[in-house]
């Protein structure tokens, strides 16, 4: 379970998201509760409040980049909400939770469609260059990449135990082709404060971690 601090935190930054939209105390207590029981199921080592919240605090750093910070924010709470290394589906069912339970918070439908495509595109990772809201929440996600040794070699270990199910040979040869799919692109970042300064050490982080797979 997550500290009692970190989720005082994470409900207050709840709050403030949803505070435009007139909602509730009780509902948003209630819908934050569920969130808080969803990131901290069995199994989940990275995948965690942990991540929520550093998603949404690189988010604040970022939100000069887009116009709905409000869809960004509440896309970050729930990308992640729906979490099974077994399957193929979590982006997807993600975004019906989040269509469900913004709906019945009574939060605009036009903001619901936002947040669930950006959800969405989480699944590749790619934003078009005028999709800044998309953009802005895929840096947050992979902001992750770009931070020091010993975060990263956290971060690394923590996804292995994630995969825990699968063995070793057959979790290197994944990994790597994960990995190896992010170097090839031009770019891992799109917004330019991303660009310029997270980009070198995420492509560092990365090569490390190839080089560590494969020497075992």
């Amino acid at each position: 379970m997550p500290t009692e601090n970190l989720t005082h935190i994470l409900f207050s930054k709840w709050q403030h998201t949803l505070q435009p939209f007139g909602v509730e105390q009780v509902a948003a207590e209630k819908d934050f509760n569920r969130l808080v029981a969803a990131y901290s199921t069995p199994g989940r080592h990275y995948h965690t409040l942990k991540h929520i919240d550093h998603v949404l605090s690189t988010i604040e750093i970022l939100q000069g980049y887009t116009n709905n910070l409000a869809a960004v924010q509440l896309a970050a709470w729930f990308h992640d909400v729906v979490y099974d290394t077994e399957a193929q589906d979590n982006e997807e069912r993600s975004a019906d939770y989040a269509f469900e339970l913004l709906s019945n918070l009574g939060i605009p439908e036009s903001t619901i469609t936002t947040v669930t495509r950006l959800i969405l595109k989480t699944k590749d990772h790619q934003a078009a260059v005028d999709d800044y809201e998309s953009q802005v929440l895929l840096d947050a996600d992979l902001a992750i990449l770009a931070t020091n040794q010993v975060e990263y070699g956290e971060y690394a270990h923590a996804i292995r135990q994630e995969y825990g199910w699968v063995a070793e040979a057959d979790y290197i040869t994944g990994r790597q082709q994960v990995l190896e799919r992010f170097l090839l692109r031009s770019h891992i970042y799109f917004t330019p404060l991303m660009l310029e300064f997270a980009e070198p050490s995420a492509r560092g982080n990365i090569q490390g971690e190839i080089y560590s797979l494969l020497s075992g």
